[in-house]
């Protein structure tokens, strides 16, 4: 993963011109150059990281139950995964989806990042007291923390420019003892394994709803989930 440039290395591009045609550079007097990034590369930007965030959730989720969790008790056959009906939700009709606004796109995507921000940082410090855990899986926790940060730059960036507002909402964060408050060592498995679980799901939200607003900027009309 370590080819996976951070939204820091996006604008190092900017300053080196490697954005090309998305790049809206202005002489600012006194030798400074400004430049600007289109908002449909900021977009591409951010899907791609929501993409490559969701492909590791599915491998940290994956690793998790083969090492820890027996078969029998995999989700979504037992649901582990008590998750927060606090997160904006996924559109459930073509109707509904036509009626939402690109602000609550966005705001719902920063929510969902914030929301798992502490989250996944606790995460870390639990999956580090394991006995056994994997050093794939704690380098995959890790990669996601990180990335989800760089994504919340990128989001920001995007509100600024596409809504002209410097900030949102961004709702609450969770504690994981919101999942579970474990009594044993049995009970904090199965209370990182719903974690890790929720955290997919969500994951998978964020990449479709920055999916969708990439779509409203070309056709809003044929955009749809369904």
């Amino acid at each position: 993963m370590n080819n996976v440039s951070g939204w820091t290395g996006l604008f190092l591009w900017c300053l080196h011109g490697m954005l090309g045609s998305a790049m809206d550079c202005k002489n600012g007097g006194a030798g400074n150059v400004h430049c600007s990034i289109s908002v449909d590369k900021l977009l591409d930007r951010a899907i791609h990281h929501s993409e490559l965030i969701y492909i590791i959730s599915e491998e940290s989720t994956a690793l998790f139950e083969e090492t820890f969790i027996p078969k029998s008790m995999h989700a979504p056959q037992n649901n582990w995964g008590h998750c927060n009906s606090k997160t904006p939700p996924m559109p459930t009709s073509k109707s509904d989806v036509q009626q939402i606004s690109d602000k609550w796109l966005l705001q719902s995507v920063l929510i969902l990042i914030r929301f798992w921000m502490d989250p996944l940082k606790e995460l870390q410090s639990s999956l580090d007291r394991y006995d056994n855990a994997p050093s794939a899986l704690l380098n995959k926790t890790k990669w996601i923390s990180t990335k989800l940060m760089n994504l919340k730059e990128g989001v920001l960036v995007l509100i600024k420019k596409m809504l002209d507002e410097g900030t949102l909402d961004p709702g609450n964060s969770v504690s994981l003892t919101s999942f579970m408050v474990p009594s044993d060592e049995t009970e904090y498995v199965l209370r990182d394994y719903s974690l890790l679980t929720c955290f997919k799901k969500d994951a998978h939200k964020i990449e479709t709803f920055l999916k969708l607003l990439k779509c409203r900027q070309t056709d809003n009309l044929s955009c749809s989930l369904f």
